[in-house]
């Protein structure tokens, strides 16, 4: 029996698994879950589309420069090394959406009749359209050609629809668009590349020492500006990388990310040209700083260049905009045995605690230009001098119960909310009580 005969044989028998097994759609009620349109198969949407879909063509960038799909399909189906099973995806913090698997017994799920461990089921899914944020190309023998990511990948997740042995709950389920995927180790993933030379090149650094940065962001975590200033670690040795945002909640919020750049539209066109590595126009005068940004500007960052015909991003901005502007922040659970804690954190949270003087309801951030020095925020300058405006974001607080795993702030620095509390109550002599702080985290979970 030759490779592609192989090949044929695994990939029949593992999406024969998935389609008589993995048929995972939920029944009832999905609930509001701030992913846009409900009626989305009958009205399609753009925007919504392009967030979950869209590669702009950075295929030519993860699948034939970087050669990440050869490191998926394994050395037994034609690519190289040991694979990536739907195991190691699962490890990774990728996720499957359940609504692109066909229904069918879920029982063998549960009795562990589909094979976890097998690459072949990952390029099944791949077939199936159901790895969030990830697109396989296929060749016409069913092997895979390329493969490109989406702005889902970073942010979107999945609910916890649905658990069985070895897969535990929120790997698979329901999309939800706009969550920060706090499980997805980035530089993990990136490290399966067989080829990272045109990021080294980029960089001017060598294998070894692009592997080992990736591998120090962790997960939950991206550095979006080594690839425009090369500084891959704090000066106390930890990784620069910082927490992936959540993309929901952004309506009348100026700036988008961590440390401001700018809005909504700026950072989707920054991501997919220079990070996504897609094909489009970019533009920003400020990346031509040498001191600042050294390798932006070695590497013409500053003024990204394409034919018209060839861009396959500008176009997609402004649906893409509205899209996500339609993302609204989660509500969580309705907890009656905390009502009255709530209201009184309620109440300091826009009185004693001073919290709205910044976080400004119904917004919770600055109307206008929401952001402050590190010294006003109380934390080092680090990160906040990796951008133009030396500054940090007033992070919009809606929704905040949904990216607690990592910590706060655009690091993680603070594990939970009440050492966010703690440190605000020391910088701004707040003198809290223990009582008071516990109702003012309370009503922080309820936004």
């Amino acid at each position: 029996m030759n490779r592609k005969q192989i090949f044929r044989l695994a990939l029949v028998s593992a999406s024969a698994a998935v389609f008589l097994a993995v048929g995972l759609r939920a029944d009832g009620d999905r609930g509001d879950r701030g992913d846009g349109p409900r009626n989305e198969k009958r009205m399609p949407n753009p925007g919504q589309q392009t967030f979950r879909f869209d590669t702009f063509g950075d295929e030519a960038f993860w699948g034939d420069a970087l050669k990440l799909h050869q490191a998926i399909e394994g050395s037994a189906l034609g690519g190289v090394g040991p694979g990536v099973s739907p195991a190691t995806a699962l490890a990774v913090g990728l996720k499957v959406d359940a609504d692109a698997l066909p229904g069918s017994l879920v029982s063998d799920v549960r009795n562990g009749k589909v094979n976890l461990n097998s690459p072949a089921t990952t390029l099944a899914l791949l077939k199936l359209n159901a790895v969030v944020g990830v697109t396989g190309f296929f060749n016409p023998d069913g092997s895979l050609k390329s493969m490109g990511i989406q702005c889902a990948l970073c942010h979107s997740t999945v609910d916890n629809s649905f658990t069985a042995p070895g897969i535990p709950a929120g790997n698979i389920g329901h999309r939800l668009d706009g969550w920060a995927n706090r499980d997805l180790n980035v530089g993990a993933i990136v490290n399966l590349a067989p080829d990272l030379s045109v990021p080294e090149k980029v960089l001017g650094v060598d294998d070894a020492t692009l592997r080992k940065v990736l591998l120090a962001w962790g997960p939950g975590k991206f550095d979006a500006e080594v690839f425009l200033d090369g500084k891959a670690f704090r000066p106390d040795g930890l990784t620069a990388a910082v927490l992936i945002p959540p993309a929901f909640g952004l309506a009348g919020v100026n700036l988008h990310t961590w440390t401001g750049w700018g809005s909504v539209p700026y950072w989707n066109a920054f991501v997919a040209v220079l990070e996504m590595h897609g094909k489009g126009r970019f533009f920003d005068p400020r990346l031509s700083d040498p001191v600042q940004f050294p390798v932006a500007a070695r590497n013409g960052f500053n003024n990204v260049q394409i034919d018209p015909a060839d861009d396959r991003v500008t176009s997609k901005l402004a649906d893409l905009q509205l899209y996500q502007l339609n993302i609204s922040a989660p509500k969580p659970p309705a907890d009656p045995s905390n009502l009255a804690a709530a209201n009184r954190g309620e109440a300091l949270f826009n009185g004693k605690a001073r919290c709205a003087t910044c976080h400004t309801p119904p917004l919770f951030t600055e109307p206008g230009w929401n952001a402050h020095t590190p010294a006003e925020v109380g934390v080092d300058d680090f990160q906040a001098n990796r951008s133009p405006d030396k500054i940090y974001r007033t992070s919009p607080l809606a929704g905040l119960f949904t990216h607690q795993k990592g910590g706060f702030y655009h690091d993680g620095r603070f594990p939970t909310l009440p050492d966010v509390v703690n440190h605000y109550d020391g910088l701004m002599h707040l003198q809290l009580s223990d009582s008071e702080k516990s109702d003012l985290v309370k009503y922080l979970l309820t936004l």
